[in-house]
């Protein structure tokens, strides 16, 4: 059985090549594309939409993401800036329905297994940084790519980049932003579209895990596997690593 999917922000660049892989995918059915200036609980209600998709901006998607829930729907994630505190709320609103819901700050395989592997390694390189790189326009920093690493690379090793020797910045911000003990330092530039290296330094020697997004299509597979398998969970979770 076809499950039926909207998609919000269906009129932005990574919205259109969403909507296309819906259409084109034999076990989804495109009812509804919706965009900033629509009413997304009435068109989700009026749509019957099972799924929704969210490809929005980080200032509203915390909104969006209740709507669909409070709807009923199954809510697909993709806009990064959600903040720990944000998910947890969600994370109870959908709990309080025992309805599925994913979260999911890079729906690219490789970038799933670039962390997936990271997290092996810093329990034996504890020491690492990470450095990503996105396309000029990209509304947030750091990605929520980056983020994720960072908290799985802290689950993975308790004593992250110990002991800290006392530097000095001569210019503010020259080390990158610490989340949970790792630094990252975010790139803005045209010609890139999404790339990050976790780099690990142990004595004499240094380990880089690189992923480079060249193109969107990259996406497509885990945004539709996700609006798949989100119908048959009963609870919203956090990283597409955890429905591989």
């Amino acid at each position: 059985m076809s499950i039926n999917v909207l998609v919000n922000g269906a009129f932005g660049r990574m919205g259109q090549i969403t909507v296309k892989a819906i259409e084109e995918h034999p076990a989804l059915t495109l009812v509804g594309q919706t965009g900033r200036e629509y009413d997304l609980k009435k068109s989700i209600i009026d749509s019957h939409a099972e799924v929704v998709i969210d490809f929005t901006r980080p200032e509203c998607v915390f909104e969006n993401a209740s709507i669909i829930i409070e709807t009923g729907a199954h809510p697909v994630i993709g806009t990064s800036g959600l903040t720990s505190e944000q998910i947890s709320l969600l994370s109870a609103q959908c709990e309080k329905q025992r309805l599925g819901g994913i979260i999911a700050p890079n729906f690219s395989l490789g970038a799933v297994l670039m962390m997936k592997y990271a997290k092996e390694i810093a329990k034996y390189m504890p020491h690492v940084e990470i450095i990503e790189m996105h396309h000029a326009n990209k509304a947030d920093s750091p990605s929520g790519t980056a983020i994720r690493s960072a908290e799985m690379l802290a689950e993975a090793a308790e004593q992250l980049n110990q002991p800290v020797k006392p530097t000095h910045e001569t210019v503010p911000g020259a080390r990158g932003a610490n989340y949970r003990g790792v630094p990252i330092h975010a790139v803005r530039l045209p010609g890139f579209l999404a790339h990050q290296q976790i780099i690990f330094g142990n004595v004499g020697e240094t380990l880089t895990l690189r992923h480079d997004s060249i193109d969107r299509q990259a996406f497509m597979p885990g945004v539709c596997f996700a609006c798949e398998k989100v119908v048959q969970l009963n609870e919203l979770v956090y990283g597409l690593e955890k429905i591989l």
